[in-house]
């Protein structure tokens, strides 16, 4: 499965574990109910993905075809958030993008960079499965990234849930696009990506999905 096809309202994390019995954390199970209950204005809204003209007018900018990104919303990004991207390698021009949460936005991003300097997009991802997937959809239109299964494995020491695998980073990160991991591994988990501040350029920039949720607030203070 790819950002191509429909999602379901929970992220593929959730729908996986809950097959395989996987176990949770009691406090952070704690957390996720907590913040669901209060955040759940948010994950509706999330559910749209954004007007289809905003959309359409999106990948004309880019030169996708309208179908390119059939489905967004639920766990993907949004067309605003989409759209936030384009304009930030539009004006950075940057060498290298790291991603946080592979799909819709990996398709974005590389086309950007393709139209404005050629930079590199470094994506990770939690689910080894869609990312054979998502590189192979990219190949389609011709767009080579770096993308690699980076499971969530291990513990932050000043963030709650579990943190990418990460490795081979570049030394300096002129772009950081955090979409992942999903609220649903800890409301506060994307506080995280602090640990990777510091490889950030002088004029680096990052850019945040679902900001506007509480656990994201509290975590980009």
């Amino acid at each position: 499965m790819t950002s191509r096809e429909l999602t379901g309202f929970l992220p593929l994390d959730d729908a996986q574990t809950a097959r395989a019995g996987w176990p949770r954390r009691l406090s952070d199970t704690a957390w996720r109910t907590g913040f669901g209950a209060i955040g759940w204005p948010w994950l509706l809204a999330s559910l749209s993905g954004g007007r289809k003209a905003d959309k359409r007018a999106l990948l004309d900018e880019l030169g996708l075809a309208h179908d390119a990104l059939p489905h967004l919303g639920s766990w993907k990004a949004d067309v605003g958030f989409l759209r936030h991207i384009v304009r930030e390698i539009a004006r950075l021009r940057p060498a290298h993008v790291v991603e946080l949460g592979a799909g819709a936005s990996s398709l974005v991003a590389a086309q950007a960079l393709l139209l404005h300097g050629g930079g590199q997009l470094h994506s990770f991802d939690q689910h080894g499965g869609f990312v054979e997937a998502t590189r192979q959809w990219l190949a389609e239109h011709g767009l080579a990234v770096d993308i690699r299964h980076a499971p969530l494995i291990h513990d932050s020491k000043d963030w709650p849930g579990r943190w990418y695998a990460i490795d081979d980073l570049p030394d300096q990160i002129d772009l950081l696009i955090i979409d992942g991991p999903p609220w649903s591994v800890h409301p506060l988990v994307r506080g995280a990506a602090d640990s990777l501040f510091a490889r950030l350029s002088h004029n680096g920039v990052v850019l945040l999905d679902d900001a506007a949720r509480p656990g994201e607030r509290l975590g980009a203070r």
